[in-house]
């Protein structure tokens, strides 16, 4: 979930914030925000060192102020992780932008030139290729971490386990099928790249039919910051429908500051969500909390802001304008949402200028899979996304449930999420589970080894966020484990860090002897390498890599965890 280019991390009005807490308090509505450019340097030693819980508040704002208290004294240190942290990469976002911009320049100028000694060869004939970004020949970070495109064995979804498998009546799909879960997370590493790189490899290397790539609005961050494609495995009477979110990108500040982010909002009945997640599928925006209300709790409005244009009525070139109401056949034009747009204002409902968006993630998706839905009958969808796009991935089946979206539940195939972070409370899995578990496990949380982000936000007894679903769990063998959660479950454990170093170590060896252990595919490049390096002082970020997840599942031991039937 990125973009090149930001405004400010966690950048909304904070004047604008505070008058709507207050008309929030008695409201119904229940939600806490960590905001680290409120508080300063002061209020942070004094909430450090001196445990001045007054100060620790100032860098909180809620819908209750015994609420925001009890947050501050009962979550302190885990809050003064989530301040320190954000505040570290807010200075650091600039450059973290600019390196970015530059390693992908200069990796795509190695790559496209026949690496260094043809990048010189062609300087000295004047014949240099210069990387063009949104080409089909630009790639991204993890791209270049992990070049494979192919499918397991090479072979297409299909290929692999005859045409019947996805068919009607067709037998029952099982954790051992490896293409499946391959497709998932080579979708997934797809994500990364542009509309022209993922078209080129869906089409001609999987030979599936792309649908779309969204390039969306999230209301918060101001900027179109949160990616999804979408393709079927055939153009005509598709038998699968599968929806990739992007995921944490590399050197993106704001994807990393969400990671880290501990500001939630309450659904009645539902539970405690991620806030961040939430507006990265377009569903709220912290600045106004009822936002998340009209979104969440079947409010009849559309893109809620402090602005006041309807943007339904007039779409993108290019794009899909999206309303909540977007589910409807009207024309794009938007006849009858002009008709209705009146009626929404009269009722005081609030819109946002078309030039600020032009859709969101959720509406978009929804409306398009609703449309896939009715024109291949016998199809059956699967979502998928890793680290941040995992969260989503997970996310997005909630809230149609939340919105009692029945007929396209029964659809659902799964939910495959890759080094996904928490996304929410303990009364959130209960209900996902309760819709995603019978009659069998329809939602599966694959973890590689010390992979930091599954550890994200941070989760101790008195935490809120907790992971749910089944967790197939790989260590650095690939040996698969099923399990209720990950071990070191918040990663920062005294009598793991001793471990988590020499398994960097390992990893280090096994990454230099894997092309001739395991064959030509599983060698990794000099950049992989450089980064496993990386990885010996930081451990946890090099196994978040989409390699070894991609690794995990083409050498993990045979599953025998039955995932859905038809």
């Amino acid at each position: 979930m990125a973009t090149n280019s930001h405004n400010n991390i966690n950048n909304g009005d904070v004047s604008g914030s505070a008058s709507s807490t207050g008309a929030d308090r008695g409201s119904g509505l229940s939600y806490l925000i960590v905001r680290p450019e409120k508080g300063g340097i002061g209020d942070l030693y004094r909430y450090l060192v001196r445990a001045d819980m007054a100060s620790g508040v100032a860098f909180l704002e809620g819908s209750d102020e015994g609420l925001v208290s009890a947050a501050a004294a009962d979550h302190r240190w885990v809050i003064l992780v989530s301040i320190i942290v954000r505040k570290i990469i807010t200075f650091f976002r600039k450059p973290m932008e600019w390196t970015g911009y530059a390693v992908d320049f200069f990796l795509n100028l190695f790559f496209l030139n026949g690496n260094l000694f043809g990048l010189l060869c062609n300087l000295l004939h004047g014949k240099v290729v210069v990387p063009q970004r949104e080409t089909e020949s630009f790639i991204s970070t993890i791209g270049h971490l992990d070049g494979r495109v192919d499918l397991y064995n090479g072979q297409s979804l299909l290929q692999e386990n005859g045409d019947s498998v996805l068919g009607e009546g067709s037998r029952k799909v099982e954790m051992g099928n490896r293409a499946l879960m391959d497709i998932c997370i080579m979708a997934s590493k797809l994500a990364y790249e542009n509309a022209q790189v993922i078209r080129n490899i869906v089409v001609h290397q999987w030979k599936m039919h792309f649908v779309k790539f969204y390039n969306c609005w999230n209301d918060f961050e101001k900027e179109m910051s949160t990616q999804v494609f979408i393709l079927c495995d055939k153009s005509e009477d598709a038998n699968l429908i599968l929806i990739s979110f992007r995921g944490t990108e590399p050197f993106d500040a704001d994807d990393w500051s969400t990671d880290f982010d501990y500001s939630w909002y309450e659904i009645p009945g539902l539970g405690k969500v991620h806030m961040g997640f939430l507006e990265a599928l377009g569903l709220g925006n912290r600045t106004d909390a009822v936002s998340f209300q009209n979104h969440l709790e079947g409010k009849d409005m559309r893109f809620n802001s402090s602005n006041g244009v309807d943007v339904s009525t007039i779409p993108s070139e290019g794009t899909e304008s999206v309303s909540p109401n977007a589910d409807s056949d009207t024309d794009q034009g938007g006849r009858d949402r002009s008709s209705n747009s009146e009626g929404a204002a009269s009722a005081g409902i609030k819109k946002i200028p078309p030039e600020m968006v032009e859709m969101t993630a959720y509406y978009g998706v929804k409306s398009k899979l609703k449309s896939l839905l009715k024109e291949h009958k016998n199809a059956k969808f699967i979502v998928t996304g890793h680290s941040l796009g995992g969260a989503l991935a997970i996310l997005f089946p909630t809230v149609l449930v939340l919105h009692e979206e029945e007929e396209i539940m029964q659809r659902l195939l799964g939910v495959y999420t890759f080094g996904q972070p928490r996304v929410g409370n303990k009364e959130l899995g209960r209900f996902i589970e309760a819709h995603l578990d019978y009659p069998v496990p329809k939602y599966f949380r694959v973890v590689y080894c010390n992979d930091l982000v599954p550890r994200l936000p941070y989760d101790n007894k008195t935490f809120l966020y907790k992971h749910f679903g089944a967790c197939l769990y790989y260590d650095s063998l690939y040996i698969e484990k099923n399990m209720d959660e990950e071990p070191n479950r918040n990663y920062f454990g005294m009598r793991y860090v001793i471990p988590e170093y020499l398994n960097a170590i390992w990893e280090l060896i096994r990454a230099l002897a894997m092309g001739y252990t395991h064959g030509p595919q599983y060698k990794e490049g000099w950049f992989s390498i450089l980064l496993r390096v990386i990885g010996l002082a930081l451990p946890g970020i090099s196994a978040h890599c989409p390699a070894d997840y991609v690794n995990s599942v083409r050498l993990g031991r045979e599953r025998t965890m039955q995932m859905s039937s038809f």
